[in-house]
């Protein structure tokens, strides 16, 4: 027999409060002490561990959800739970606690469904995109698809989940637009941000809420409300500091307006963020600057601005990055960040365009500490659609955020927004998941706007090819490492994969299915070994695309590939089995195998859903089923008796060629997305047809890209569109000899 008393003189601090150990047990044992007003660190290991509370009164934290706990509450933690003990009473919380590491519990905890089911409110945000242009495949391959399918997963397992975004009108992007085409930030916010909804409903992405922030009711004043929060001494204060401003005009310069190379990584940098390292920088600390205007060197200057010490608050964001999912990468980029003796950053500017702070009328608050309350402002809104009364006065302890972002903007989203958060709301503490995503190259450079280097949603989206699209982009995504996009090899991938291998596989079998039932699904009939075996293989491809969505491990990319496997595998499984086609003597085996390739197909439906969603409820149809909506426990056979169109159903598309004579067809193409009600006549120019200047500076990017055609924008408004045409075909014709 061994006894072991408590000793207050034997604890140490670990995980945030105080620990001893009990020595001598045969099984891992110690006691625990978390004095009042303390809580543990949020914590999350393999071993299952049990908490016996034996005084005093607080509140478990248990992957979000909040359970009071007394002296006599026994607890065990599952493994991989992430758990807080809290102290919420005036006496110290004493508990015994016992763990023990079993690999087995282990495993089947990893990849449990009820482990990553948050059971609350899931509010999921794709990076509110900047309105000074529309979204080319490298916005879409990022956070807008990531947000969608991660929604329409988690919807199919039946928890309460929404995607939100909106247009990011405030940017100093904005600004830099409009100068250059002689208009105002507001239309140009005004008319990209209407650009962007739509392509993103023909990528099939169709938001919950969708937030246009220069013409949102109440979102001034609640900026304003939130950014009075976070003020005060030791929080954020109104001083001077030194700035750069033009040599030549004076205009004070940050983000777009100024460039030079990063203290961080040394490479080329813009104001305030480089894209490449992910730092960010405040202006003066760039070597080399230049003033972009006019390629001057910019002269200092003392602004007085709305400053934040950041580094008196890397406590904090290190508490809050072991709440949530927080990628090694922006663990990473915390650690530089926080490695500066003295680090204290600007939160307002010198500006006309955007939001002013409500004690000062000659600034704006950045659109980035701005962005943290759009978010919680979505909230809102979208509770007065569902019926919530949710605020962003008085965000809830049971809310998940879940973020979708690329990686240039981490330092804002897991960085300077708990910061912000902790000092707006000192008791919230958020937990948030974040996944970003790296760039997505184009011929082996980025994607840009504004050099006009992009594959624009609108030149590739048609409701016969979203889903192809779809695919590829998930297939391809930046998840780690950047990819690589090619338009040759999207073509291919189509004309290989989706049409070469899923579409005449499905066709196939529908056609023997046609030939030896009728038209009718067989039922399973006698079973042999190998038809267990790929059985197996299907509920092994269930449980690995399962993994791939749960957010812990959350990859298009991976999903994507084991689709891929999944038909790869029937077609090599069915090729085997129709060697005893039409033999009679092993006709109920052979409608076995049969019953297995439509279970097959039926699991690839439901499976493709969240990544291809028109291509999953066209599929269904085909199998005589209704659109997958609960994601499957298990694999199942189709239905017997059901009406099988598989030989008689087009799924994929090939890639849109160009006619002989394009040019016309081209224009009506374009013109037909930038101008639905028009009647096109070959005779009228685009101001006849009521087309704006930035409609035009769509149009001309289109043309560059997808025709190296450059034509002037003063020609493309007012020449007629068959002189434009013509215009196209010389240019092409010069480039050609």
């Amino acid at each position: 027999m061994i006894i072991r008393r408590y000793d207050a003189t034997h604890m140490s601090r670990q995980f945030g409060i105080d620990i001893g150990s009990i020595e001598g047990m045969d099984f891992p044992a110690g006691w625990g002490r978390v004095r009042p007003g303390e809580r543990s660190d949020s914590h999350q290991h393999d071993e299952s561990e049990m908490f016996v509370i034996v005084a005093g009164t607080g509140v478990l934290i248990v992957d979000g959800h909040r359970h009071p706990v007394t002296a006599g509450c026994a607890a065990q933690f599952a493994p991989f739970e992430s758990h807080v003990l809290e102290n919420t009473g005036e006496e110290d919380v004493l508990f015994f606690l016992q763990y023990r590491r079993d690999a087995e519990n282990a495993r089947r905890s990893a990849s449990s469904l009820e482990r990553q089911n948050p059971q609350r409110p899931q509010f999921v945000f794709s990076t509110p995109p900047t309105p000074n242009g529309d979204l080319h495949l490298g916005h879409l391959s990022g956070p807008y698809l990531g947000a969608d399918a991660y929604v329409r997963y988690q919807r199919m397992l039946g928890n309460p989940a929404w995607h939100m975004t909106g247009s990011d009108d405030y940017q100093s992007y904005v600004i830099a637009l409009a100068e250059r085409e002689g208009t105002t930030p507001a239309a140009a916010a005004s008319h990209f941000s209407q650009e962007i909804l739509q392509t993103l409903k023909m990528m099939d992405i169709e938001p919950d809420h969708y937030t246009v922030t220069n013409d949102a009711p109440g979102y001034v004043e609640g900026t304003q409300r939130f950014f009075s929060k976070t003020l005060g001494e030791g929080k954020v204060t109104f001083a001077e500091s030194d700035a750069f401003c033009d040599a030549q005009s004076g205009k004070y310069l940050y983000e777009v307006d100024v460039a030079g190379l990063c203290p961080g990584c040394g490479g080329g940098t813009n104001g305030n963020i480089c894209e490449e390292c992910g730092e960010p920088n405040v202006v003066v600390d760039m070597a080399q600057p230049v003033s972009k205007a006019n390629q001057t060197t910019p002269e200092h200057t003392q602004v007085a601005r709305y400053l934040l010490p950041l580094h008196q608050f890397a406590q904090q964001v290190a508490e809050h990055h072991k709440v949530g999912r927080v990628p090694a990468r922006m663990r990473e980029l915390a650690n530089r960040v926080f490695s500066r003796p003295g680090f204290t950053i600007p939160v307002s500017h010198p500006s006309q365009w955007g939001i002013p702070p409500a004690e000062t009328a000659d600034q704006v608050i950045w659109v980035w500490p701005e962005m943290s309350f759009g978010f919680l402002y979505d909230i809102e809104q979208l509770g007065k659609k569902v019926g919530r009364s949710w605020s962003a006065d008085a965000p809830q302890q049971d809310w998940k955020i879940v973020h979708f972002f690329g990686y240039d903007n981490s330092f804002y989203h897991s960085i300077l927004y708990p910061a912000l958060y902790h000092l707006a709301y000192p008791e919230w503490q958020p937990d948030i998941d974040y996944h970003y995503n790296e760039f997505y190259l184009l011929d082996g450079k980025k994607f840009s706007t504004s050099r006009r280097h992009a594959v624009w949603g609108k030149e590739i989206l048609t409701p016969q090819s979203v889903d192809a699209v779809r695919f590829y982009l998930c297939l391809t995504r930046p998840e780690q490492e950047r990819t690589n996009f090619q338009l040759s090899e999207w073509e291919d991938e189509v004309r290989n994969t989706l049409i070469g291998q899923w579409q005449s596989w499905m066709q196939d079998l529908g056609a023997r299915v046609d030939t030896h039932y009728q038209g009718k699904a067989p039922d399973a009939g006698i079973w042999t070994k190998e038809h267990v075996a790929f059985l197996a293989r299907l509920n092994g491809s269930l449980q690995a695309v399962t993994d791939a969505l749960n957010p812990d491990g959350f990859s298009l990319r991976g999903a994507a590939q084991h689709l891929k496997t999944l038909v790869a595998e029937t077609r090599a499984f069915s090729r085997s089995q129709q060697l005893l086609a039409g033999i009679e003597q092993w006709r109920d085996e052979y409608r076995t195998a049969i019953a297995l390739e439509l279970a097959a197909a039926h699991l690839l439906s439901t499976m493709a859903s969240p990544l291809m969603p028109r291509f999953a409820a066209n599929l269904a149809a085909a199998l005589g089923n209704e659109s997958p909506r609960a994601w499957p426990q298990q694999v199942e056979l189709v239905r017997p008796g059901n009406s099988i169109a598989l030989r008689t159903t087009r799924f994929f598309y090939e890639p849109r060629q160009q006619d002989e004579n394009p040019h016309w067809q081209w224009l009506e193409e374009k013109l037909s997305v930038l101008l639905p009600e028009a009647r096109l006549d070959p005779t009228q120019a685009l101001t006849q047809l009521g087309a704006t200047s930035l409609m035009t500076v769509t149009l001309q990017y289109q043309l560059l890209h997808e025709c190296q055609a450059d034509l002037p924008l003063e020609t493309l408004l007012n020449q007629p569109l068959g002189a434009i045409a013509e215009h196209i075909a010389r240019q092409q014709r010069e480039a050609a000899v």
